[in-house]
């Protein structure tokens, strides 16, 4: 009986470490995370306030063409 909880303590002992170490790893990820989606908002902020700062310009589109073929003549370089 002795022999079997030495065992089981080793084990749990064993299993508080690896645990301990998986926890150390998800907290520095989390960090880094977190580090990152500061860095987001940030860029976001600093995007919108340069935005509202702009005076919106709406582009003028070129007015469309019809389709149709090449002048001939044009083409063949003669006039």
């Amino acid at each position: 009986m002795r022999e079997r909880a030495i065992q089981r303590l080793q084990q749990l002992r064993a299993e508080l470490e690896l645990g301990q170490k998986q926890m150390g790893l998800l907290e520095a990820r989390r960090d880094q995370l977190q580090a990152t989606l500061l860095r987001i908002t940030g860029a976001i902020q600093v995007l919108e306030e340069l935005l509202a700062a702009q005076p919106e310009v709406h582009a003028v589109a070129a007015p469309e063409e019809p389709d149709r073929a090449p002048d001939p003549v044009l083409l063949s370089g003669s006039r």
